[in-house]
């Protein structure tokens, strides 16, 4: 079997192409994620059975690549943010492939769950996905949801904050003893992401613990705003959320998209007949055009720019 998979090094991101070879597997090395012409032509070449990406590559790789160039991929899995339904439901209309969404984390290794092909063989039927998931645990891998206040839990079926552990658990933090203890509850991983399981073990993330502002005292997700203004946008556009200090309210939301043709105006209209709290809505003067999202090397959204941006605007009062 043959993968295209994303290997980190010191520069960054790149994709590794597995080889099937007599003796074993041998490995080609692309260091550009982004350039999707020569993937989709080397995938071609070497008949690759396997892709691994980010959301953010994928949507490249429907724009440059041709179906032909992935008529070997059996499986392409997906992981680093979260992925975005109208990119899966464009990836699978033009290559015929599901996109299979994962999760993980360095601290485990990095892989902590995924989606996988359902089964149904021999009269029975085994369901290994679920679309805005991120699947089952791996197996040996164990997760539970507790109470953010509390520490208590099990949850099931309620949303709460994620721990995880396993024999691809880290033993910790070298040399750095406090950090290990805040990252460690009782054996357990503490991901700083909020998540709910089902009662049949699917995991959902919806929200990461440090992607909250706290506004007039409500915790105020900015993943679900992103999920609102997302479904108000093309499916080519993208948004992103971030919060700046509020004298008033303690923090205020500011939101960057990048729809040339949609104006702020119109776009805030919208957002208010959706059915998002008034509270959780953006200022008309925060919805901010911005000619891209700022990304880091492995596609996820860059937070740290992100936040700098909407403080220079916000300060400029541009």
């Amino acid at each position: 079997m043959v993968g295209v998979l994303p290997f980190f090094h010191s520069f960054g991101f790149a994709v590794t192409l597995w080889l099937p070879m007599v003796d074993g597997f041998g490995a080609v090395f692309h260091p550009n994620p982004m350039d999707g012409k020569t993937i989709g032509e080397v995938a071609l070449k070497y008949r690759g059975t396997i892709l691994v990406s980010t959301p953010t590559f994928y949507a490249g790789y429907i724009r440059k690549c041709q179906r032909e160039q992935f008529a070997h991929v059996r499986y392409a899995l997906v992981g680093a943010e979260k992925l975005r339904e109208p990119i899966a439901t464009a990836f699978f209309e033009k290559f015929g492939i599901t996109l299979l969404e994962g999760y993980g984390c360095t601290e485990m290794s990095p892989v902590v769950a995924v989606n996988a092909p359902d089964v149904n063989e021999q009269g029975g039927f085994q369901r290994g996905s679920q679309p805005g998931t991120v699947g089952h645990p791996l197996p040996g891998v164990v997760a539970k949801v507790v109470d953010l206040e509390t520490g208590e839990g099990p949850l099931i079926g309620k949303a709460g904050l994620l721990l995880v552990n396993g024999p691809n658990r880290m033993l910790g933090y070298l040399g750095e003893p406090e950090r290990t203890a805040e990252a460690l509850r009782d054996g357990w991983y503490v991901t700083g992401d909020i998540a709910c399981i089902d009662d049949a073990g699917f995991i959902r993330i919806t929200d990461r613990l440090s992607r909250f502002s706290k506004i007039a005292g409500e915790m105020v997700p900015h993943m679900k705003i992103e999920e609102q203004i997302q479904s108000l946008l093309d499916s080519q556009y993208a948004c992103a959320v971030t919060a700046v200090p509020d004298d008033a309210r303690g923090e205020r939301l500011v939101a960057f998209y990048t729809d040339p043709e949609l104006q702020a105006s119109e776009l805030w209209e919208r957002l208010c007949r959706t059915d998002l709290p008034r509270l959780w809505l953006p200022k008309r003067e925060d919805l901010r055009f911005i000619d891209a999202i700022p990304s880091l090397g492995t596609g996820k959204v860059d937070l740290r720019a992100v936040r700098q941006l909407a403080a220079s605007a916000v300060e400029a009062g541009a």
